[in-house]
Order: C-alpha cells, then sequence, then structure tokens
C-alpha cells in the first residue's frame, strides 16, 4: 500500500481548515433550521430569495462595486505610469519609494479614520471623496510591487531603449509596448485592491456610514437579525470573488498566449 507524503497531509489539513467555516457557512445559508442537530433539519433557497429581493441589498452590493471598481481603476491610472517611470527612469530613488510605500502599514484603519475625520469634517469636501482617497492610498503597497516585479520580469528599460531607436515616443512606446506586457501584472494588482476595497469595513463605517451602505455594513446590520440571511451574504460574496478571479485569470492567461502567438 502507497504511504501518503506527509506534505499531502498537511495539505490536506490546511485546506480543510480554510474551507470548513466556508462549507459551514454555506450549509446555513440553506438551512431551514439548524439549532439541535448535527445536520441542518431541512435545506431550502429562501434566504437567497428573500435577499436578492431586497432593493437595499441590491444597492449596497452596487455601491460596493462602484466604490471599489472605481478607486482600483483610478488607482492603477494614477500609479502604474509613476511606477514605471521610477523604476525605469529613476531607480535611486526606488528605495525611498519603496520605504514611503510600505510605510502605509503603519497606520491602523482607525487611527487613520480618526485623523480623515478631523482633517477633513468641517472643510465641505464629501466624505466619500476622502474615503476613496484614503483607499488609493492604502492600495500603494499591491499595486506598487505587482507593477515593479512585472516592469523587472519584461526588463523594461531595454523595451523603451529599443522602442526610442526605432523612432517611438515614450508615450507610445509605454502605452503599446509596456502596458500589454504587463498586463498580467496590473491584472492581479487590480483583482488583489478590487477584494481588499470590496470587504473593506473600518474606513467607510466610520467616515460614511449609513449615508453610504456598502455591502459590509449591510452586512453588519443584518448579523443581529437574521443568521442566515447573514450567512446567504457572505456566500454571495465569495460566489462574487470566485467569479471575478476567475475572469481576471482568464483574461491573464489571453494575454500571455496572444504575445507567445506573436513572438513565434
Amino acid at each position: 500500500m502507497r504511504r501518503m507524503n506527509p506534505s499531502h497531509i498537511s495539505f490536506v489539513l490546511v485546506l480543510t481548515y480554510l474551507f470548513l467555516p466556508v462549507a459551514a457557512t454555506l450549509i446555513y445559508s440553506l438551512a431551514t433550521e439548524w439549532n439541535k442537530t448535527v445536520l441542518p433539519e431541512g435545506l431550502t433557497l429562501k434566504w437567497f430569495a428573500e435577499l436578492f429581493r431586497d432593493f437595499p441589498f441590491l444597492q449596497a452590493l452596487g455601491r460596493s462595486f462602484l466604490l471599489s471598481g472605481l478607486t482600483t481603476v483610478a488607482a492603477l491610472i494614477v500609479m502604474v505610469p509613476a511606477i514605471f517611470v521610477i523604476v525605469v527612469y529613476a531607480p535611486r530613488l526606488e528605495r525611498w519609494v519603496q520605504t514611503l510605500v510600505m510605510m502605509t502599514y503603519a497606520v491602523p484603519g482607525v487611527i487613520m479614520a480618526v485623523g480623515l475625520l478631523r482633517t477633513y469634517s468641517g472643510t465641505g469636501i464629501p466624505m466619500i471623496l476622502v474615503t476613496a482617497g484614503a483607499y488609493v492610498v492604502g492600495l500603494l503597497p499591491f499595486i506598487y510591487q505587482g507593477t515593479r516585479n512585472s516592469l523587472r520580469t519584461i526588463h523594461a528599460a531595454s523595451l523603451m531603449e529599443a522602442a526610442e531607436l526605432l523612432g517611438a515616443s515614450r508615450g507610445r512606446a509605454f502605452v503599446k509596448i509596456i502596458v500589454p506586457n504587463i498586463m498580467p501584472g496590473i491584472l492581479v494588482a487590480g483583482l488583489l485592491s478590487f477584494s481588499i476595497l470590496f470587504g473593506e469595513f473600518v474606513l467607510v463605517n466610520m467616515l460614511v456610514g449609513g449615508r453610504f451602505e456598502t455591502l459590509q455594513i449591510y452586512l453588519y446590520a443584518k448579523l443581529s437579525k437574521s443568521g442566515h440571511i447573514a450567512s446567504a451574504i457572505t456566500v454571495t460574496y465569495f460566489l462574487f470573488m470566485a467569479i471575478i478571479s476567475g475572469l481576471a485569470v482568464k483574461f491573464s492567461r489571453g494575454n500571455k498566449a496572444t504575445r507567445k502567438e506573436a513572438a513565434s
């Protein structure tokens, strides 16, 4: 009989540890009652039907997508060219930029929210814009590392030199050559950033609260009312993240296949 590798056993245990809570949440979101028995007393889709008939839930879901998506896109548009300029044309500044970027980890969300409230509460600036700005700053480490690693992998400086020798301007070379080659890294950074923002609760709750109810705020409000509905929201959140991850991976592989065909 073939012995099981200890590394395989460890892998199975880790997967079980990670997915058991998700499986339990899924079962509870489908249970009619689950109070006195080991397994649910019955299964139903009533909680999901009730959830998707709830217009405030659909609004909260739309707000979360809107805030997370627009903030992520804006952050990528601003940061990717800036990181490219630093990596290719000012490499001596990389050490200092990397230090500044990593300093965002040093500020807890609660302290940041209190500081932003004291600074901007009386200025007339909408707090939702302040929240989006804070999100952009919080995304710096993820976008910086993903873009920087991609630029190093493709030897961006050499590609730019070759493009300029062939008569392309720096802007055109960046858009036509650099961006398509680092698109997988941008997608990964964008996906990670979107996932983080989509699940963020502290900043948006303290800065705007119920005035801009996102999915996480809606979930927090439902926790004390119905565990079944809260579980259905959690499962829906996981499904959305799985779909977005699958689309990003598929698009990333499509870009790689296109580049290989072009090279051949």
